[in-house]
């Protein structure tokens, strides 16, 4: 424990003292090769490291990890068009987003194929700009990171809406039941001056497709699901924050030959961090996780500690504590990023 405590120690003054650069020729070369308006090229490569103080196998026990592997490509074309395609080379089904769409004005617009909902806070940003290592565990409980199908949105003043319509199977099959998803959200900028602003705002969707997998648990909803939620993100020079409320209800077998009953998951985090300096930040986590049913409930905490060590070459620290009815565990994460 002592040394790994020392090496921690060792690598966060390191990486904050001698890694920052303020002139990257190389990085820049790069940018003027691969990112213009019409063609612009994203690489995310992550490697990481887990480690539990118990041999219980939380926080994925004692291992090395690739986090994520990402390519993407997207531009805007002639005629008010736009594409995106990026594929994630560590899943069984590579490719994640494959949409085109077409821009009417800043306040409509409209995306077709696979694309991520606008339902989730902590959902919107990629895994290269998340806050901690790993996101909110209600979004992987309660969401599937992608669906298919068509949306709109745009912005109205300080108001952002998005609606959608989507098959409702994620994209573990690329079928559907006849069935549809119909997906809602609203959400509005306030400018509180001095550089803070708050964000808030609430989503939700209805999902009428039948056995449809309910995000990473195991289970399927075997009629119309329903998932709902709130937020508010606040941000200024020094401090950051959010909070994020979600819940969603549906039928579902907790076994196999179960009877149907209807579950509840609800769950929130609180997230608030400082801003060191231009390249660190610490910041915490609290959250919380409740299913009616199935009966579990636990608090999860996670401190951390972000480093931009240059414009594309990052570092994260995660401390993690989970709480619930059979005790307590305890871990250590960390990630080592390259996003371009």
């Amino acid at each position: 424990m002592k040394k790994l405590i020392l090496l921690l120690t060792f690598i966060f003054l390191t990486v904050s003292s001698g890694l920052s650069q303020t002139n990257e020729p190389l990085t820049d070369e790069m940018t003027d090769l691969l990112k213009s308006d019409p063609f612009n090229v994203g690489i995310l490569l992550q490697s990481t490291a887990n480690y539990s103080f118990s041999e219980d196998g939380f926080n994925n026990g004692r291992s090395f990890g690739l986090g994520v592997g990402r390519l993407s490509f997207r531009g805007e074309l002639d005629n008010n068009f736009n594409y995106t395609f990026q594929m994630e080379f560590l899943r069984q089904r590579p490719v994640i987003d494959l949409a085109l769409g077409y821009t009417f004005s800043e306040q409509f617009s409209v995306k077709a194929g696979a694309q991520k909902p606008d339902i989730g806070l902590d959902l919107q940003p990629s895994p290269g700009d998340t806050d901690f290592i790993n996101r909110a565990r209600l979004i992987g409980t309660m969401l599937n990171s992608r669906e298919i199908g068509i949306s709109a949105e745009g912005t109205v003043d300080n108001f952002d809406y998005t609606v959608s319509v989507y098959n409702g199977f994620g994209l573990r099959t690329l079928g559907n039941d006849d069935r549809f998803m119909y997906l809602a959200k609203v959400g509005y900028n306030i400018d509180l001056g001095g550089n803070q602003s708050l964000y808030v705002g609430g989503n939700g969707f209805l999902n009428t497709s039948q056995n449809e997998p309910v995000g990473n648990t195991g289970l399927f909803s075997m009629s119309d699901r329903i998932a709902y939620g709130v937020f508010a993100d606040y941000d200024s020079d020094v401090w950051f924050g959010s909070f994020e409320l979600l819940g969603t209800n549906f039928d579902t077998r907790l076994t196999p030959a179960g009877q149907l009953v209807d579950e509840t998951i609800t769950g929130f985090y609180l997230t608030g961090g400082h801003k060191i300096s231009d390249q660190n930040e610490v910041l915490a986590r609290w959250e919380h996780q409740n299913w009616d049913v199935a009966d579990r409930d636990f608090d999860l905490f996670t401190l951390g500690w972000n480093h931009q060590a240059t414009s594309v070459i990052s570092f994260q620290v995660n401390l993690l504590g989970e709480f619930d009815d059979a005790g307590e565990s305890f871990g250590l994460s960390g990630n080592f990023q390259f996003q371009f």
